[in-house]
C-alpha cells in the first residue's frame, strides 16, 4: 500500500492533525519517501486541515472534559498558538455547564459531608475542569437542593 493511500485511509476514518499523521505514516515510510512533502500536497488539496481538526477534537471531547485537558490535548498534537487563543475563547463559555453536567453524570447528588465534596471536586480537576467551573458546578448544585 502506498504512503498516500494509508493516509488517505487514515484520514476517511477521522480527522488527523500534521503531527499526529506524520507520525503514523513515518512508519511506513521508506527510502526515498518524503512524507513532509506528502502532507503539503493533502494540506493544498484540503484534505488534511488543522482547523477541522482541532474542531474535531473539541467537538469530541468537550462534553467530557475540561479546557484545560482540551487545549493540553490541542497543544500535543501542534496545533499554533493563534488558533488556540480562538479555541480556548469559545471554550470559556460554557465551561461551567459542561463541568455541571459531568458531575450530575457521575454523582448524580450533592455529598453529604466534606471528604465527598473534596473528592467530587478532584474528580472535575482531574477532568481538566478550571477552578472557576468547579465552583460554579457546586454552585449550581447547591442551588438544585434548595
Amino acid at each position: 500500500m502506498s504512503l498516500k493511500a494509508r493516509a488517505l485511509r487514515y484520514l476517511s476514518a477521522r480527522e488527523h492533525s500534521r503531527l499526529e499523521l506524520a507520525r503514523k505514516l513515518a512508519r511506513y515510510a521508506q527510502e526515498g519517501d518524503d512524507v513532509d512533502a506528502l502532507l503539503d500536497v493533502l494540506e493544498a488539496a484540503k484534505l488534511l486541515s488543522q482547523t477541522r481538526f482541532s474542531e474535531s477534537l473539541v467537538h469530541r471531547r468537550a462534553a467530557r472534559f475540561g479546557n484545560n485537558r482540551i487545549l493540553s490535548e490541542l497543544k500535543s498534537h501542534g496545533i499554533d498558538a493563534d488558533a488556540m487563543k480562538d479555541i480556548k475563547a469559545g471554550l470559556v463559555q460554557d465551561e461551567a455547564a459542561r463541568a455541571t453536567e459531568v458531575w450530575r453524570r457521575k454523582f448524580g447528588r450533592p455529598a453529604a459531608d466534606a471528604a465527598g465534596r473534596a473528592k467530587q471536586m478532584r474528580f472535575l480537576t482531574q477532568r481538566g475542569f478550571s477552578h472557576r467551573a468547579i465552583q460554579a458546578a457546586m454552585r449550581a448544585d447547591a442551588d438544585a437542593d434548595d
